[in-house]
């Protein structure tokens, strides 16, 4: 097992040290600045991290719940602030989307900012900023930011219902993050966000009660964590957290859960099972630390899928819930 975990260890060294390289040669994400605002709106990012502050003061879950959002906007033809616009048949509508939070939040760091630098920040750029601030207040690590994506025009709720939504195999799961341009390390790592995480007991419902029609629970599933969830689960509108044992702690932890057949949907519970990903799995459980190192990276990769960022791409929204006139 040792000589496994060396591997994947040297293939994640070498996915950290390649990934700027990489993401150099996209078109796109080339245009991305971390200095972009620097004259243009330098209060940007402070005005952001006032926001996202006093919001998750008030209400912790709301950390996990801007990162889940920042995922499922960059998972839908990319970081475009699509998942923002509230339209009949939008990506906003769609069943994938029914328990998405945070869309106020942003509204609110949209109006701040429209104050001091109207027509200029886009929405695309508060929520990626607002991710990383919410990690941060959750306990994660920090990470720079490069800026000036655009916003996009289109967003279709059928292609957001392609988002994994917690059922899938891990050949479904590796299939839709190479689209997105990120490989099997960063599905594991961005899945470790789970430490902070809920989800409800509708996602859930059917392997507690009724596992692939057998009328019994998942097999697969630690006995008393059943047990426990059924009990928490009185109605299926009802939250549960992603890390029985430190929900409010971004550790390893999540991981750890897995070995112990603790996994909340069946998709996190098959990251330890299958063999392509059971090595990264068992890497980031034990060393806390380099998942931090990792979940950073990662993030960066997953800001910069697929942006909009040319001068005829996009636009520059007044109002993240709709397109300008």
């Amino acid at each position: 097992m040792r000589w496994f975990l060396l591997i994947i260890g040297a293939a994640i060294f070498i996915d950290i040290h390649s990934s700027a390289t990489a993401a150099q040669r996209l078109p796109a994400s080339a245009y991305l600045s971390t200095t972009y605002y620097l004259k243009s709106c330098p209060s940007f990012e402070t005005i952001i991290h006032q926001k996202v502050n006093a919001w998750v003061k008030r209400d912790y879950t709301l950390a996990p719940a801007i990162i889940r959002l920042h995922f499922h906007d960059c998972a839908v033809r990319g970081c475009d602030a699509s998942i923002l616009l509230n339209r009949p048949n939008s990506e906003r509508t769609a069943e994938a989307s029914k328990t998405l939070r945070g869309f106020s939040l942003i509204d609110d760091i949209k109006a701040e900012v429209e104050k001091k630098c109207p027509k200029t920040v886009s929405c695309a750029d508060i929520l990626t900023a607002a991710a990383r601030d919410a990690t941060v207040l959750a306990g994660g690590p920090f990470w720079e930011v490069p800026f000036g994506r655009k916003d996009g025009k289109i967003s279709v709720a059928k292609e957001a219902n392609s988002v994994p939504q917690g059922y899938e195999n891990v050949t479904s799961l590796l299939n839709f993050f190479d689209k997105m341009g990120l490989t099997f390390v960063d599905l594991v790592v961005l899945s470790g966000c789970h430490t902070v995480g809920r989800s409800t007991c509708a996602a859930v419902k059917e392997r507690l009660y009724n596992f692939r029609g057998t009328g019994k629970a998942d097999p697969s599933m630690n006995a008393a964590y059943v047990s426990s969830l059924k009990k928490q689960c009185g109605l299926d509108s009802n939250y549960v957290n992603f890390d029985a044992t430190s929900p409010r702690s971004f550790d390893a932890a999540y991981y750890a859960n897995l070995g112990k057949k603790m996994g909340l949907l069946s998709t996190d519970q098959l990251l330890y099972s299958d063999v392509r990903t059971a090595g990264v799995v068992g890497l980031m459980g034990s060393q806390a630390g380099f998942f931090k190192d990792q979940f950073l990276v990662s993030m960066v990769k997953l800001g910069n899928v697929n942006v909009l960022t040319g001068r005829n791409q996009g636009e520059v929204r007044l109002n993240c819930n709709r397109l300008n006139a």
